[in-house]
């Protein structure tokens, strides 16, 4: 059963009690797994674009170097943009 539903319907007749709390990590675990996700699609994306030129079964020397480079420094970008924000925002 699902613990958010409004049912009242359970085995025991009361239903689940769920608190802020355990509602507010739930947001923010399904909001983190959305970042991580679009921060994939994003770096495969534009790694992908800037890196490789002939699609093939494997990746070539360069591409692979390249694509190593770019992910390197989209996270280090990233790093460096949210502690800027986080550091105005405080």
């Amino acid at each position: 059963m699902d613990p958010y539903s409004s049912s009242s319907s359970s085995s025991s007749g009361a239903s689940p009690q769920v608190s802020t709390e355990d509602i507010m990590d739930q947001v923010k675990l399904q909001l983190a797994q959305a970042y991580a996700e679009e921060f994939l699609e994003t770096l495969r994306g534009k790694c992908f674009e800037k890196c490789i030129t002939k699609p093939g079964s494997s990746l070539s020397g360069s591409e692979s170097s390249c694509v190593s480079r770019c992910v390197d420094r989209y996270i280090e970008a990233t790093g460096i943009i949210s502690r800027a924000l986080f550091r105005t925002s405080s």
